[in-house]
């Protein structure tokens, strides 16, 4: 090593101590509270302050939007991350580290019922402030969290039980017309389905009953895929989750009952953002459970060794079926969602397009991990909308990225990582 490289490396090791001295003691709590007083101060005074720097508006996602479009810019666009970001939320997570240990180490010693609770009402009402500034960072925000349903039940299948899947497009499919036939038929004066048959103010209340049966129906077709593809393996049954998908699509560009190729429109507006929100942190929450439970470790030992499972009493095909099936669910829960997000479906919409993008999701943010499929779609989900003006060389970026992940990092950024949220929100020493 010359000197060049031993001083690089000495003032790597500098940056990572001082900013472990000053911020290893800061817990989660300190750090969402930090993000809080942020977005609080951006909501009163982002406006104000984007004027008085030369900037049209508020930065929307982050500056990146703004940078790319004029890159004369970039200084007053840096600025106000820096103003509005990155010193608010360093300076409150600093002060508030001692008091935010201290209640931390309270809620430990709560139930988990009771303690998680609270830090998801506190991150959903960052959430809530910061996307409240524009129309299109809500919908962003509302995709990204839609995005974390699905790279997580994917992630099942191909990270955690070790296949490689390409039928989840398919299973959204499902779970979003039957969701919007749901709603559509019942609470909605519709071209396809005619009259409500119930008063629209039922609506809100039974829309989580849609979701649930969107879901049971992606499960029932994760059943139908199942039984005949569980007797190959490896490429063979990527072949036929492919086929399933395809399959899918064309059946619904054929059925003029749900609109055909020109899809289903005017979903009533029930996928708020505390309902997106409320059914991401359920979908980690349950998948999370299940991955960590016996049937979860029953099926990593299928996917490390079939043969040596099934010698250890591992029923290999129920744990298989079981898993594809409740990955299923949740896709199509997330299809049902994204539906009457958009208020618009049609078969275009779940295609190769979306396989690719999924895939992507899962493998960019790592297998066999909760943390690498809630990093892998929000990052991939933002960086494709941050790098939007770029038109048609963000879709030769994004690749790029990719390739340089799967070089250097072939499992994934996070990858085998176990999501303990126990470890997760309690207090630093």
């Amino acid at each position: 090593m010359n000197a060049t490289d031993y001083s690089t490396v000495q003032l790597k090791k500098g940056f990572k101590g001082y900013f472990k001295a000053v911020f290893g003691s800061v817990p989660l709590l300190a750090w969402i509270l930090g993000m809080l007083v942020s977005v609080i101060l951006e909501s009163h005074v982002g406006y104000d302050l984007a004027e008085s720097i030369g900037l049209p508006k508020a930065p929307v996602l982050f500056g990146f939007l703004i940078m790319l479009k004029k890159p004369a810019l970039i200084p007053s666009t840096l600025l106000y991350v820096l103003l509005i970001y990155a010193l608010p939320i360093g300076i409150v997570a600093r002060l508030s580290a001692a008091p935010a240990n201290r209640l931390a180490a309270v809620l430990t010693r709560l139930p988990m019922g009771l303690a998680v609770p609270l830090y998801l009402a506190l991150l959903y009402a960052v959430l809530a402030i910061w996307a409240d500034i524009s129309a299109y960072r809500l919908l962003t925000l509302k995709l990204t969290l839609i995005a974390v349903m699905v790279t997580l039940s994917l992630n099942m299948i191909n990270g955690y039980m070790g296949e490689f899947s390409c039928s989840h497009p398919g299973f959204m499919a499902l779970g979003a017309y039957a969701a919007s036939a749901f709603t559509l038929t019942l609470f909605t004066n519709d071209h396809l389905f005619g009259k409500a048959l119930l008063s629209s103010h039922l609506g809100p209340w039974l829309f989580p009953v849609g979701l649930i049966g969107g879901g049971l129906v992606a499960a029932v077709g994760a059943l139908v895929v199942a039984i005949p593809s569980f007797k190959t393996r490896g490429d063979y049954l990527a072949i036929i989750s492919l086929a399933f998908m395809f399959i899918v699509k064309s059946l619904i560009e054929n059925l003029e009952v749900v609109g055909g190729p020109r899809g289903m429109s005017s979903q009533p507006n029930y996928a708020g953002l505390l309902t997106v929100f409320v059914w991401t942190a359920l979908c980690v929450w349950t998948i999370n459970n299940f991955v960590r439970s016996i049937p979860g470790k029953a099926l990593n030992a299928v996917r490390d060794d079939e043969m040596a499972a099934e010698s250890m009493t591992v029923n290999t095909r129920r744990t298989k079926m079981t898993a594809f099936m409740f990955s299923a669910f949740w896709a199509g829960i997330a299809g049902g969602l994204f539906a009457h997000v958009i208020r618009f479906v049609n078969p275009a919409t779940f295609g190769i397009q979306k396989l690719a993008e999924v895939l992507a999701m899962v493998y960019f943010g790592g297998l066999n991990s909760v943390y690498g499929s809630i990093v892998g779609a929000v990052s991939l989900n933002m960086l494709s909308e941050m790098l939007r003006p770029l038109e048609i060389f963000k879709w030769i970026i994004i690749p790029l990225l990719l390739i340089l992940v799967m070089i250097y990092r072939p499992t994934g950024l996070v990858a085998f990582k176990e999501f303990d949220v126990k470890r997760l929100i309690q207090p630093k020493k």
